[in-house]
């Protein structure tokens, strides 16, 4: 073990069958997403390689959480095809899955389970040992209230528990969508924390946020209008 090792670095190398991917992490091709007759999604095309942080800016309704929903195998293309981490969205979901984690409005916690019942039931599903667990409630700070119902947590403290079940799997691709959303300051900060962990332990991120105070680690930039997305900068600086 390396004596230099911090905990999240830990973390990253106890993931089953991590290694870095080969494959782009992201490769979406001609992708359309129809709600009734009405398009989220039009014909995006987007290629996002292993270690890049991307940044995806637009107004709120311009087709952020459905582009990230397609990548996170949460719904389907209507058209077009791609790949996450070399796995085709269709074919590969149940893998796909496995290996990425979605932090987005919807929590997705067990409210009749505490914030560290939560945490270690992750553990669990994902063959982890749950060792980690009391230093990723403290780094969220959640250690005071982490015995406590998720059903009696506030918005900003579920969101908590959902960037501390990130840090526990440091999947090989994070997505976050609007993940500051009804944060405060602190709160805001944990996230970025998180990115920035993800980051040095050389995953993929895709942060999708309208804050334009957020997002300066990222290494490219994208925008979105309309479903649509919009030509390619990079980032100014590469914060």
């Amino acid at each position: 073990m390396d004596p230099h090792s911090t905990p999240n670095d830990l973390i990253a190398q106890e993931q089953p069958g991590f290694s870095p991917a080969a494959a782009p992490s992201v490769v979406l091709s001609g992708v359309t997403r129809v709600f009734g007759v009405v398009p989220a999604l039009v014909r995006a095309d987007l290629r996002v390689e292993p270690g890049e942080t991307l940044l995806i800016r637009g107004a709120n309704g311009a087709g952020k959480s459905t582009l990230l929903r397609v990548i996170a195998t949460a719904i389907s293309p209507t058209y077009g095809s791609g790949t996450v981490l070399g796995l085709d969205l269709i074919a590969g979901r149940e893998e796909i899955r496995r290996r990425i984690e979605l932090v987005g409005h919807r929590t997705r916690l067990y409210e009749d389970l505490s914030a560290r019942e939560n945490l270690r039931f992750t553990c669990s599903l994902y063959g982890m040992e749950p060792r980690n667990v009391e230093d990723v409630l403290e780094r969220v700070g959640l250690t005071e209230v982490a015995g406590e119902r998720v059903r009696g947590y506030s918005q900003g403290m579920r969101q908590r528990v959902a960037v501390a079940r990130a840090l526990i799997r440091m999947p090989e691709l994070l997505l976050l969508d609007e993940p500051y959303s009804g944060l405060d300051t602190e709160a805001k900060e944990v996230v970025d924390r998180a990115v920035l962990d993800a980051q040095r332990a050389g995953r993929t991120v895709i942060l999708a946020t309208h804050d334009l105070t957020r997002g300066g680690m990222a290494t490219r930039t994208v925008f979105m209008d309309g479903g649509r997305i919009l030509p390619q900068l990079p980032t100014p600086g590469h914060l």
